[in-house]
């Protein structure tokens, strides 16, 4: 099936990540698009409860957009572990979830990549440090029409967190052949290689 043309526009950002959706309207300048987000909307977060990204994506991007009467792209990523099993996975933001002992709630990403990071640590000093960052973006129309795109990069774990300029894991992710992790790297050369990036080019590919 052909995949539907995004006409310039106003187009919903699924999400409340403020990071997320600063990248989000830096990918889309180029293309004649006005993004406002869910949370400038004041649309609310639905739960996800999909057991995949794709699935999450696509609960959000159907929220947002019967929510606003506009297409809405939603995105879902997670960053995978090889020695984890690839975990954390879809539930990458929820190991950055504070508990009420932790000062919750909110996300602490400091105390999410902390996790990683021990459980790592428990398998001993020559553990496989392999990781990838995967984006699954999920275009939907108010009349229910749906499109999804999945894109990944593909990396390594470091410790301690080194930079400032990224957001959730970046800290602790080195893209391959690459020395600086993704909070290191200037936000446009990010960008350029990024798990959003090359799903991004996939959705403008099919798209625009």
């Amino acid at each position: 099936m052909t995949p539907r043309k995004l006409l310039p526009g106003q187009l919903v950002i699924a999400s409340h990540n403020a990071g997320k959706v600063k990248e989000i309207r830096a990918l889309l300048a180029p293309y004649g698009i006005e993004p406002v987000s869910a949370g400038e909307l004041g649309l609310p977060e639905p739960n996800e409860t999909g057991t995949t990204f794709a699935e999450n994506a696509l609960l959000k991007a159907h929220a947002s957009a019967q929510g606003s009467g506009l297409p809405a792209l939603a995105d879902d990523s997670g960053l995978c572990v090889a020695a984890l099993g690839n975990a954390p996975g879809v539930y990458t933001a929820d190991w950055a979830e504070k508990q009420v002992f932790e000062g919750g709630p909110g996300r602490d990403w400091y105390m999410a990549m902390g996790k990683v990071e021990g459980k790592l640590a428990e398998l001993g000093p020559d553990t496989d440090r392999s990781a990838y960052f995967i984006c699954t973006l999920a275009l939907a129309w108010p009349d229910g029409h749906e499109e999804v795109f999945e894109g990944c990069v593909q990396g390594s774990l470091t410790w301690p967190p080194r930079g400032k300029l990224g957001f959730g894991y970046d800290p602790v992710f080195v893209p391959a052949g690459r020395m600086q992790t993704f909070a290191e790297l200037d936000p446009q050369e990010k960008h350029a290689i990024s798990h959003r990036a090359d799903a991004f080019e996939k959705l403008v590919e099919a798209v625009f």
